[in-house]
C-alpha cells in the first residue's frame, strides 16, 4: 500500500511483532515446566498445557504441584527466611535492584510473551504491564534501603504465600513479591493456571539476579495448588483474585493466625457529568472497559451518564466503538485481544445471553474465525437491580444507566456489594473533589482511569476486599511490630454469694443510641467483689447487637466533623473522667480485688488526650506518581466498628479502643469487659455528660462468645476488633467472611496496656482512599 494510499484510506495495516525470541525461550526450556523451588526447577512433572488464547495453540507444558511439592516450596523459605532478613534492608535493596535492572533488559521478551500467553494486545504489555512491573521492583529495591531507618520497629512476617490471577500474569507477581522481599519475607507464589509462562521467565531472572536460594519459590497449578497454600505452615496469605474464592480464604484462614490481604473483584463506576470533556470521557471509557479486553478487577464496566448529554455521548460511544480494531494480539495496530481461555468466553457470552433489558450494540467488525475473542459490547438503558449491573462479567461489557443530579449518581455509584475503584468525569473540580470523598471505593480516578503505580496503594473495601498494594500501606502488610506477644490466659469474674449490704437495686443497663437501654433477653447476672456483691448487669443478645449496630449506623454523621470538633469532644470526655478519677479507680479495684485502679483510670484519660491530639493531625499523603498530577492518599474512617474490650483492664481497655476509633469519625459497639463490665458502664455517664452524639458510642455487656457471631457477622458491621480473653479469633473471622469486612483479632496473645498502640488502632480505623487528580491542557 503506498502512502497516498494509506492517507486516502486511512487503514492501519498489520504490524505484527515477532513472537521469535519468546518461543525460542520456550524451546531452550524444553516447552516442559517444572517448579521453581530452591533456587532449582524441579524435574518436569504431570501437568497441563498452557496455550495461547488468540490461536489456540500450546506454548508448553506446566506442571501440577503436589502436596509434597508446595511442603518443598514452603520447607525451601522457612529455611532462607531468617538470613534474608539479617540481610538488612540495604543488602536485599541490591537483589530487587539487580530484578529491576534484568526485567528492562528483557522487557521485549517479557512483553511478548505476556502477549502470547494471556491474548492482551503487545501494545498493552509492552507499554503499561512491563514497565508497571519494573517500576514496582525500582520502588521497593528504595522501600528496602529505607526500612531499617523509616520502620525500625518493625520486621518481616516470615513465609508469604501468594496467589495471583491470569489477567495480570506479571504485574501481579510484581506487586506481591517486590514489598514481601525488600520487608524481609521469603515468597511461595501460586500463577494463575492459565498464565504462568512468565512466572517461570521471572524466576529465571531471579537465578541471574543470583536471588539467594528458597527466597523466592514458584508452583504452578490449578486451585487445588491454592488450597495447599492456604493451608501450608506460611505466615501471610496474599491473594487476588475473585470474591468467591476470597471469602473461602477467609474461612478457611479463620483462627490460624495468619495475615490475610485480599484484593477482589468490583463492578466500578464510570459517572460522567453534563459538563465532562464528552470526547476525552469517551477515550478514558476505552481504557476503563475494553482494555484487556474488559478482565479488568477495577475495570470502569458500570457507566452512569447525567441524562442532559446521554444520548449524545451513547451515540458518540457507539461510533468510536466501530472503529475498535480486534485481533491477533501480537499486531501493534490492535485494540482488543484475546479473552483469556473458552471457559472465561463462555462465562462472558451465557451472561449476556441471559440478559433480556435493555438494549444491546456489539461492535460491527470481522471477528477472527479461531481464538477466544469476543466483541465489545455496550448495554443501555438498564436498572440499577439488573443483573448485569450488579454482577462482574469480567469481559468487554459495558452496561450503562442515567443519573439527573450528583446525589443521584452517588447513590447510583455506591449501590454495589463492591468497592474497589469509581471514575469521575467532570470539568468542574469543586464537583469532582464533592463527588470523590463520597464514593465507596479504594480509589478514585478523576477526569482519568486505569491509572497505576508502586507509590499509590491499590485495593478496595466491602467485597473488593481488604488491604492493600503498594505505597507504605501495602509495605506496612508485609511486617508485624518486633518481639514475641505473651499467650493471653482468661480472666475470670470474681464469684460471690448472699444478699448484698445494700438492698437497693444495682442493675446497670446498657447504653445505646445516648440512652441507657435494658437487655433485649430479659437476663442480667450479679457481678462480685471481693467485698460482696457490686451490682446486675444485662446479658447482651443479638437483638442488642442489632439496636447498637442501628444507632450506629445512623450516627454517620460523626465521620463528617472536623478532626478539630471531635478533638475537643474528646477532651472533653478526658476532664470529665478526670473530674471522677477516684471513683473510678474505686470500683476498679473493687471489681478485680487489686490495687491498680488508679494507675489504670490515668493511663485512660492519657489515652483520651493522646486521640484528642491526633484527631486532626492523622494526615494523609500526596504521593510522588510519575504523572503530571497528584494522587491524594486521603485517610477516611472505617465505619461501624464493633469490638470486644480487653478483660483484663475494664476501662483502659475499653478506652484504648473507643478513642482512637471516634477519634478518626467511627461509630462503636463496645461489648465491655466480661468480668468487669462496671467501669464499662459507669463509663457512659462520662458520655453522657461529655457532648458525645447519640449512636458514636454504644456498650453493651453480657458474654462475649454470645455477642461475637451477631458482631461480625452484621452487614452493617464494618469491622471486628477482638482483645476478649477467651478466644473467639476463629469465630469472628470465620463469620466476618460473610460480606467480607476487615479483623483484627489478639488470636489468644496478650496486649500490654500500659503501652500506647494509639498509632495502631489509628491505621485500623482508618482506610485509605486514593484519589488521582490530573492536572494541565
Amino acid at each position: 500500500m503506498s502512502v497516498k494510499e494509506i492517507f486516502e484510506t486511512m487503514d492501519y495495516g498489520p504490524a505484527p511483532e515477532s513472537a521469535a525470541e519468546a518461543l525460542a525461550w520456550l524451546v531452550d526450556q524444553g516447552d516442559r515446566f517444572g517448579h521453581f523451588i530452591n533456587g532449582a526447577f524441579t524435574t518436569p512433572g504431570e501437568g497441563f498445557d498452557s496455550r495461547n488464547p488468540a490461536t489456540g495453540e500450546v506454548l508448553a507444558t506446566l506442571s501440577q504441584a503436589t502436596q509434597d511439592d508446595v511442603d518443598a516450596a514452603v520447607a525451601a523459605a522457612r529455611s532462607a527466611q531468617p538470613k534474608w532478613e539479617q540481610l538488612g534492608g540495604a543488602g536485599r535493596a541490591r537483589y530487587l535492584y539487580a530484578i529491576a535492572r534484568l526485567l528492562q533488559k528483557h522487557s521485549r521478551l517479557f512483553a511478548v510473551l505476556e502477549s502470547l500467553d494471556n491474548g492482551k494486545p503487545i501494545r498493552e504489555s509492552r507499554d503499561i504491564d512491563i514497565p508497571l512491573a519494573q517500576r514496582h521492583f525500582y520502588y521497593h529495591a528504595g522501600m528496602a534501603q529505607l526500612k531499617d531507618s523509616e520502620l525500625p520497629e518493625a520486621q518481616a512476617l516470615g513465609v508469604c504465600g501468594q496467589i495471583i490471577p491470569w489477567n495480570f500474569p506479571l504485574l501481579m507477581l510484581a506487586w506481591k513479591i517486590a514489598p514481601a522481599l525488600a520487608m524481609g519475607n521469603t515468597v511461595v507464589l501460586k500463577p494463575a493456571e492459565y498464565t504462568s509462562l512468565t512466572a517461570m521467565l521471572f524466576a529465571d531472572i531471579c537465578q541471574q539476579a543470583g536471588v539467594p536460594k528458597g527466597v523466592v519459590n514458584i508452583v504452578t497449578g490449578d486451585g487445588a495448588v491454592g488450597e495447599m497454600i492456604v493451608a501450608a505452615e506460611v505466615d501471610k496469605i496474599a491473594f487476588t483474585g475473585s470474591t468467591a474464592v476470597g471469602r473461602r480464604i477467609r474461612e478457611a484462614t479463620a483462627g490460624s493466625g495468619k495475615e490475610l490481604t485480599l484484593e477482589l473483584g468490583g463492578k466500578s463506576a464510570y459517572v460522567v457529568f453534563d459538563d465532562a470533556d464528552i470526547d476525552s470521557a469517551i477515550e478514558g471509557l476505552v481504557d476503563a472497559i475494553w482494555f484487556n479486553q474488559g478482565q479488568v478487577c477495577c475495570a470502569g464496566s458500570r457507566l452512569l451518564v447525567q441524562e442532559g448529554i446521554a444520548d449524545r455521548f451513547y451515540d458518540k460511544l457507539r461510533a468510536r466503538m466501530d472503529g475498535l480494531r480486534i485481533g491477533n494480539p501480537l499486531d501493534k495496530c490492535i485494540d482488543v485481544g484475546a479473552v483469556v481461555d473458552p471457559v472465561q468466553l463462555q462465562t462472558i457470552q451465557t451472561m449476556v445471553e441471559n440478559n433480556t433489558a435493555g438494549e444491546m450494540h456489539q461492535v460491527s467488525c470481522v471477528m477472527p474465525e479461531n481464538g477466544c475473542y469476543y466483541p465489545p459490547t455496550l448495554i443501555t438503558g438498564l436498572e440499577t437491580s439488573d443483573p448485569l449491573m450488579q454482577e462482574e462479567i469480567f469481559g468487554p461489557v459495558l452496561v450503562a444507566s442515567t443519573f439527573r443530579t450528583p446525589a443521584e449518581a452517588v447513590e447510583l455509584a455506591n449501590n454495589t456489594r463492591y468497592g474497589l475503584a469509581a471514575t469521575v468525569w467532570t470539568e468542574n473540580v469543586n464537583l469532582a473533589l464533592d463527588i470523590a470523598p463520597k464514593l465507596v471505593a479504594g480509589v478514585v480516578w478523576i477526569n482519568a482511569t486505569n491509572l497505576f503505580d508502586a507509590a499509590a496503594g491499590f485495593g478496595g473495601v466491602r467485597e473488593s476486599g481488604f488491604g492493600r498494594e503498594g505505597g507504605w500501606e501495602g509495605l506496612t502488610a508485609y511486617t508485624k511490630p518486633k518481639g514475641t506477644p505473651k499467650a493471653l490466659a482468661p480472666v475470670e469474674a470474681v464469684s460471690g454469694e448472699g444478699a448484698p449490704h445494700d438492698p437497693l437495686d444495682r442493675t446497670a443497663k446498657m447504653y445505646v443510641g445516648g440512652k441507657q437501654a435494658r437487655p433485649d433477653s430479659g437476663y442480667s447476672r450479679a457481678i462480685w467483689g471481693k467485698s460482696g456483691l457490686l451490682g446486675h448487669v444485662g446479658l447482651g443478645s443479638r437483638k442488642d447487637v442489632r439496636n447498637a449496630v442501628e444507632a450506629a449506623a445512623g450516627a454517620k454523621g460523626w465521620a463528617k466533623a472536623t478532626g478539630h470538633l471531635r478533638a475537643q469532644i474528646l477532651y472533653y470526655i478526658g476532664e470529665n473522667l478526670s473530674a471522677r478519677a477516684d471513683e473510678f479507680a474505686h470500683r476498679i479495684d473493687a471489681m478485680t480485688g487489686k490495687k491498680g485502679g488508679a494507675k489504670e483510670v490515668e493511663t485512660s484519660i492519657q489515652r483520651l488526650f493522646s486521640a484528642a491530639a491526633w484527631a486532626d493531625k492523622y494526615d494523609g499523603q500526596v504521593h510522588g506518581v510519575p504523572i503530571r498530577g497528584v494522587a491524594l492518599a486521603m485517610k477516611e474512617p472505617t465505619g461501624v466498628i464493633g469490638a470486644l474490650c480487653a478483660d483484663e483492664a475494664p476501662l483502659l481497655g475499653l478506652v484504648s479502643v473507643m478513642a482512637p476509633a471516634i477519634a478518626m469519625g467511627n461509630r462503636v459497639v463496645l461489648a465491655a469487659s466480661e468480668p468487669y463490665p462496671l467501669a464499662a458502664t459507669d463509663f457512659y455517664q462520662i458520655l453522657a455528660t461529655s457532648d458525645v452524639p447519640a449512636g458514636v458510642v454504644n456498650i453493651l455487656t453480657g458474654v462475649h462468645a454470645d455477642l461475637a457471631k451477631p458482631l461480625a457477622s452484621h452487614l452493617n458491621v464494618d469491622a471486628v476488633w477482638s482483645f476478649s480473653s477467651t478466644n473467639l479469633s476463629a469465630q469472628i473471622e470465620k463469620a466476618a467472611a460473610g460480606n467480607l469486612k476487615r479483623t483484627w483479632v489478639n488470636n489468644a496473645t496478650a496486649t500490654d496496656w500500659s503501652v500506647d498502640h494509639s498509632k495502631r488502632f489509628l491505621q485500623a480505623a482508618t482506610e485509605i482512599k486514593n484519589i488521582w487528580v490530573p492536572y494541565g491542557e
